[in-house]
């Protein structure tokens, strides 16, 4: 069974950075993402999002286009997520941890010490670089937001059993260290 890609690969008229389009995203955060047409329900952080447990289990991913290599990046960003949370942090210790990771030390796939950035095309040009670092802080913002909202689910005190149990079987190393 191969794994699963992202639904975001052949989507024209996007810009694309080091091999990573600037897809729309349903956010309130600020940043460069282009505006989300009013009846878009999903983007490409609800796609990571549900697609994370299953395509952790795979050892090979063949990367069939852009939408693909960011959906590769939210992975990891949801990976190391996960492995800053602790079963005894309540939701606003964790809110503040995934907000504190997210702004924190943005590595785009361009910098030499991200870890597969061989498989991304180089950055061109300065100004492209910070707007895809921009790009990609607010999608981290986003994802830490809305990771919360799952692990916490339903307004819970603590993190959900089912998110803390698969960090710990499927440890998938540190992603962007």
């Amino acid at each position: 069974m191969p794994a699963y890609h992202s639904s975001f690969n052949n989507v024209d008229g996007v810009r694309v950075i080091n091999g990573i389009p600037l897809l729309p995203l349903v956010t309130k955060t600020r940043g460069p993402a282009p505006y989300a047409d009013p009846s878009m329900t999903s983007d490409a952080v609800d796609e990571a999002l549900t697609l994370f447990r299953p395509n952790s289990f795979f050892k090979n991913f063949e990367i069939k286009g852009h939408g693909d290599r960011l959906l590769i990046y939210i992975i990891l960003f949801i990976s190391q997520s996960l492995n800053k949370l602790k079963p005894t942090m309540t939701m606003g210790e964790a809110t503040k941890q995934l907000y504190t990771l997210a702004v924190s030390q943005v590595v785009i796939p361009a910098d030499a010490n991200f870890p597969l950035h061989s498989m991304y095309p180089q950055v061109v040009d300065k100004m492209d670089s910070d707007v895809l670092r921009q790009y990609l802080l607010q999608v981290r913002q986003e994802v830490a937001t809305r990771l919360v909202g799952l692990v916490y689910a339903g307004g819970q005190q603590y993190p959900s059993k089912w998110w803390l149990c698969f960090q710990k079987r499927h440890f998938m190393g540190k992603a962007m260290n």
